[in-house]
Order: C-alpha cells, then structure tokens, then sequence
C-alpha cells in the first residue's frame, strides 16, 4: 500500500509539473499574491483625509488642529468656512471625517466648562470609520491631559462629540451585507463561464461543437448568455436578502443598481471566458478562478480601504471592476447617491467588459485555429 501511495504522489507530481503552464501557475501567482496581499489587506490607517470646520478663532482650538496636522495618521484636504462645505466633501469621498470646533470651545475651557469638539464621519465603511475615530479620540484625550498639566485646567477640557452619516449605529451588517452580494454574484457567474469551454473539452464534445454551423463569436456569446442570467438571478435574490432578511436600508434607485449590475456581470463574464479559453480541464479553469477571485476582493476596498494601499497598488485596483461595483452597492443601498456617482463607476466596468471580452474573443478564436 506505501508503495502504491508514494507512486500516487510522484505521478501527479510529474502531473503537474511536466506541462510549462501548470509549472508557472503553481509557483508566480502565490508570489505575487504574497507581495500584493501583504500590503493591501492592513487595518492601520494612514493619511486619513479630513477637513476642518473651526469657529473657534482662539489659541486652544488652534494648538488642537495643529496636533492633528501633525500627526502621520491624518491627512488635512480642506479648510471648511460654512457648514454647506461638509456634505459636498462627505459625498464625494474626499474627506473621511470633518472635524467641527465649536465657536466657544476655547472660551468653555478657560471658564472651567468642556469644549466641544464634533466629528462628522463617513459611515459608508463602519470598520475605517470607527478605527479613524479611536485615533481622534486619542488625540484629543492627550490634548486635554495635556491642559490639566501645563495649564492647570481643572476637569476634562475637551468632549467629543460624533455623528455618523450614512450608517448611524455603525452596524457592520449594513457594510458587509451589500459588499457579500457583488462577490457572491462575482464567484457563481466566474464559475459558470469559467467551466463551460474546458468542461466541453474535459468531456471530448468541443470537437462536435465545432463541427456545428456555429461560428465562434455564436460559441461565445452562447456560452456569455447563461453566465448573466445566472448572475442576475443570484444578484436579485442576495438583493432581497439583504433588504428583507438583513434589514439593510435600500435608500438608492433600483435602476442604477441593475445598470451597476449589468456591466458587472458582462466584466464578470468576459474575466471567466477568458480564464475558459485558456484552461483545457475543468481543474485548471478552478484554479484560474481562485487566482482573480481573491486578488479581485482583496483589492475591491471591501475589507481595507483602497486608499490606504501603497499608491502603486491603488492603480492596480482601477482594474478591478468589483472596486466599481462595492461604490455602486453602497451607493444604492446606504446613500441615495447622485446618479453621477454611479455614471463614474460605470464607463470603467463598461471598458474592462469590453476589453475582456474581447480578448477573450480573440483567444477562442485562435485556440480553434
């Protein structure tokens, strides 16, 4: 029996090594992955982009935001005058947080009374919304421990107050819930495309599916068409899920969804016909289904923030089209977004389905010559 099994294991050794493809599969993806996971998937936040709204003109306030300036872990993007400024900055992604100083913060303080300091968050991510407050709050703890030192303030000087948009009660569900849909949506319809060619020839029918009047652009989109009703479906019953079963607030337009979903899909398809036109087994389509599915989620934003991956990184996910699709999915379920924050998303899905597409065209195409 030893000697069966160890002949077992040499065999598919030799398997699996013997063909060039397989041998590059095996040993480049997971370096890849190890050098690209290790910096993306991090919960430190750094440079975080915050705007400052003070009324305070006085020195307490001032020696506040100048520690915030200094610290490595904040990143200041504007200097708010009018409270109208916050929204449009909340909105549009470029600040994280805004911090709001009251108008009698300073004068509060020197009469003995806490100063009031709020900070507005963007609750669209709980997690990175809810570890940029604990930095926050541990500024400000060291700034008022700080006054009760130096300047022999009794009581705690400062009181920190914070409101969160978006997802008020920071419930993790309502940002995981939406993020679950697009990569359960991502792996069946991967799936599906991704087998249907090297299923065929596993099983010896593709030669008789040649020989069919079929040309190879009809081959393709027959084997496109099932993927995105597949993912339709999925995609519609994970919708109502989230919204009935998870109780996750669908504030957005439905409509905008279904368009974020269309051109997800024909990306999805074009990325698993592309991985079918190069795998001979159903194994190695799996295997190249596995390789784009977690680089593709880790790099989506949907578990660390994009923009604290090292800048390089930050442009490899621009051809991700589960990055676009996470803003769509929050978008409609958490904001009520504008519809020109779901048109950005859109023309980057709409280039990378037509560029898988048609690349995966050309590789069907060629393999059958």
């Amino acid at each position: 029996m030893i000697h069966r099994i160890a002949a077992l294991i040499v065999k598919e050794f030799l398997a699996l090594f013997r063909d060039k493809r397989s041998r590059l599969t095996v040993v480049v993806p997971p370096i890849i992955q190890l050098f690209v996971f290790s910096y993306a998937a991090t919960y430190d936040l750094e440079k975080v982009p915050y705007a400052v709204y003070n009324e305070d003109p006085g020195a307490f306030s001032r020696a506040l935001t100048a520690r915030l300036e200094g610290s490595p872990h904040f990143r200041k993007v504007a200097v708010i005058t009018r409270e109208a400024e916050i929204a449009p900055l909340v909105d549009a992604r470029q600040a994280l947080l805004v911090i709001h100083v009251d108008r009698r913060f300073s004068r509060d303080i020197l009469k003995g009374r806490s100063g009031k300091i709020q900070v507005i968050l963007d609750g669209r991510n709980s997690n990175t919304a809810m570890i940029a407050l604990n930095y926050i709050r541990t500024v400000v703890t060291a700034y008022g421990d700080e006054l009760v030192r130096t300047a022999g303030i009794r009581g705690f000087p400062a009181v920190l107050e914070t409101r969160t948009w978006y997802n008020p009660n920071l419930e993790s569900r309502w940002f995981i819930v939406p993020g679950i849909l697009g990569i359960i949506t991502l792996l069946v319809t991967l799936i599906t495309t991704a087998l249907s060619v090297a299923r065929e020839r596993e099983q010896g029918t593709f030669d008789q599916l040649l020989v069919t009047p079929l040309r190879p652009v009809e081959i393709l989109i027959g084997k496109s068409i099932p993927g995105c009703v597949i993912g339709l479906a999925e995609g519609t019953v994970c919708l109502l899920a989230a919204a009935l079963w998870f109780k996750v607030p669908l504030r957005g337009n439905l409509l905008m969804l279904y368009g974020g979903l269309g051109l997800f899909l024909l990306s999805a398809v074009g990325v698993g016909l592309l991985i079918s036109s190069l795998s001979v087994t159903q194994q190695q389509g799996l295997l190249g289904v596995f390789l784009f599915m977690v680089p593709a989620v880790i790099l989506s934003g949907f578990t660390t923030p994009i923009g604290n991956m090292p800048v390089p990184v930050q442009h490899l996910t621009r051809l991700n089209p589960v990055r676009y699709f996470m803003v769509v999915l929050r978008g409609v379920f958490l904001e009520d977004a504008p519809p020109s924050v779901f048109f950005a998303q859109f023309w980057p899905m709409a280039l990378i389905a037509l560029a898988t597409l048609s690349l995966a065209g050309w590789l069907f195409r060629h393999r059958i010559d």
